[in-house]
């Protein structure tokens, strides 16, 4: 399997580089001095040296002071990493897990570390059905059982000692900070606590860390500290990763297990490692394309959209025209189509990978569009590609001038979680048991439709859809994205790369530009503001149900330019996204 020079290989820019020291006039400052001006934040940035962009200024912030030290990009990432657990704990969390691509043009590698959460060793397929054999919503989303063994700390622990130059404390120093002397709340972070609080508040170990001692809420402008967060932060950086899954941490978690019902245990956490795996790659005009591979499902379908579509000249079709959703609607109705079917986690089911996203598969899907008329979804069923999460997930892009590019995607899946806090260790626990299919055939929380493959197994990694993305051109790194959004986390990653290569765009406007989605059931295009009344009604012309909603995904990235110019793209859709070069 590629992989990366371990880091060690590498001179460090600065000798004894101590994050301990860096300035944090952020993590006490005013919400106005803490906030980029609306109108610079959502422009292109640019940066010589270096470009991080993530979904918080305070994490953007820090990232960039690591890269401004002598840090390198995987450095910088696993700081932002730790920080975003701090400052958006909706959305991702040391309770949680993810996916991260490495790709240094040094070596010529990309790798990907999978630290996907697992089901536990007492994990069976039909635990979230009910005695009639029918699906239980409920018991796979805000319960303890909703929660798989998470990677999180594992994973960026792994990054950080193969690739990084700095030491895990270091690289937490600036989240312990924010976590034990607080940070101004701005306020997404306060509608969300005001939304969800009638699940929240179940919980005493939730309410007791989100919520004032009388019960009332936190508001945009006052000081949130969380000090049992810092203090398991503070293990960890002293005892190194395993404390979270054999130390206090471990046990705080097994008790809380213990005093719910929950089927995780002590071994559950103990037996837990991330593992590197060979990134899905693709080829899509000239530019190649690498993607997380199984158990994320996004790395296949996005090679597999791409190599559909390439048979069109998207660019003459023209940006968001009818025809232009016409055929990516029809590419993306066959990618998900085939997701139901095949994928899985590779390490207990076979996934014809090869065959996915290979050109010949993407000619015979291509063969079967019509141009002039939309394909109802019951005359589509997955392909033989033979031979061979939420809304809430975190995305962030980080690249620096020594050639090394990190997209990092990871999550807790539905808005804070299980909604369920780990009583005495701070943070809260997710629910990505929901990704698996409870029962095959039944839609989950974002109306996937699952089968086999993704079948509850102890130890099994659920299926996921995040789509960390790093796109080379000549051996260089040229684009660096990925997107939270549950379903839509693929098709918002898809059109980023087509903004880009295909329409032009500068990457402030690849990310900020209108999106659409559709994942083959419901048989519908979603679509967001901005997409005129005309294309609409051409597009229903053709066939197609359009339904207008809400904004998808949060898409952080990244574009380097040929003379070696860094170009950030914050994604307005978050309101606290940020990018910052150097």
């Amino acid at each position: 399997m590629p992989r990366l020079t371990p880091a060690k290989n590498y001179p460090r820019r600065v000798a004894g580089l101590c994050v301990f020291c860096l300035t944090f006039a952020y993590s006490v400052a005013s919400l106005g001095q803490a906030a980029i001006l609306e109108g610079e934040r959502f422009h292109p940035q640019v940066g010589e040296h270096g470009m991080v962009a993530t979904s918080h200024y305070l994490a953007s912030q820090i990232a960039h002071e690591v890269l401004e030290d002598g840090g390198n990009a995987v450095d910088a990432a696993v700081t932002a990493g730790f920080a975003l657990a701090v400052t958006q704990p909706r959305s991702g969390n040391i309770g949680g897990g993810g996916f991260m691509l490495i790709s240094d043009e040094k070596s010529d590698k990309v790798i990907a570390i999978d630290y996907r959460e697992k089901a536990p060793a007492a994990a069976y397929e039909t635990m979230f059905q009910n005695e009639q054999g029918e699906a239980v919503s409920e018991l796979s989303r805000y319960t303890h059982n909703a929660s798989g063994v998470p990677g999180t700390v594992a994973g960026l622990a792994m990054a950080l000692d193969q690739y990084g130059t700095m030491t895990l404390a270091e690289a937490l120093a600036p989240a312990i900070q924010l976590a034990e002397e607080g940070f101004i709340i701005p306020p997404r972070f306060a509608e969300g606590l005001e939304q969800s609080q009638d699940r929240l508040k179940q919980w005493e170990s939730t309410r007791k860390v989100f919520y004032k001692p009388d019960g009332s809420l936190y508001r945009p402008g006052e000081r949130f500290r969380q000090p049992d967060l810092a203090a398991t932060l503070k293990r960890i950086a002293e005892n190194g990763p395993r404390e979270f899954y054999e130390g206090e941490t471990a046990r705080l978690i097994t008790a809380e297990m213990q005093n719910h019902g929950g089927l995780m245990t002590a071994q559950d956490l103990a037996d837990y490692q991330p593992t590197i795996r060979e990134p899905v790659h693709g080829n899509y005009r000239g530019y190649d394309v690498y993607a997380m591979s199984p158990p994320s499902s996004g790395g296949a379908h996005i090679v597999q959209m791409l190599n559909i579509l390439e048979g069109y000249d998207i660019h003459a079709m023209g940006f968001n025209s009818a025809r232009t959703i016409h055929v990516m609607s029809e590419a993306m109705k066959r990618a998900y189509a085939d997701r139901a079917e095949y994928l899985g986690d590779t390490d207990f089911v076979d996934v014809p990978l090869e065959g996915i996203t290979s050109k010949s598969y993407a000619e015979e899907l291509h063969n079967q569009i019509d141009l002039d008329r939309a394909t109802p979804s019951s005359e589509i069923a997955a392909g033989d590609p033979l031979p061979y999460e939420s809304n809430e997930t975190t995305h962030f892009s980080i690249a620096d001038d020594s050639g090394l590019a990190v997209s990092n995607t990871y999550t807790i899946n539905f808005s804070y979680g299980a909604g369920i806090v780990v009583d005495g260790a701070g943070f809260l626990l997710n629910n990505e048991m929901d990704d698996f299919s409870a029962k095959p055939g039944t839609p989950n929380a974002y109306g996937l439709i699952g089968g086999e493959a993704n079948k509850i197994e102890p130890e099994k990694r659920m299926l996921s859809s995040m789509t960390p993305t790093i796109v080379k051109k000549d051996g260089k790194n040229f684009l660096v994205t990925g997107s939270p959004g549950g379903s839509r986390i693929i098709t918002t990653t898809l059109q980023v790369v087509m903004n880009v290569i295909d329409h032009g765009m500068n990457i402030q406007s690849a990310v900020s530009a209108p999106r659409i989605h559709d994942q083959w059931l419901p048989d519908e295009i979603r679509i967001e503001d901005g997409i005129s009344p005309d294309t609409i009604a051409l597009l229903e012309a053709m066939g197609h149900k359009v339904s207008q909603q809400e904004a998808m995904g949060a898409a952080q990235s990244i574009l380097i330019e040929d003379d070696g110019t860094f170009t950030g793209g914050a994604d307005p859709r978050r309101s606290t996204s940020s990018a910052m070069g150097i």
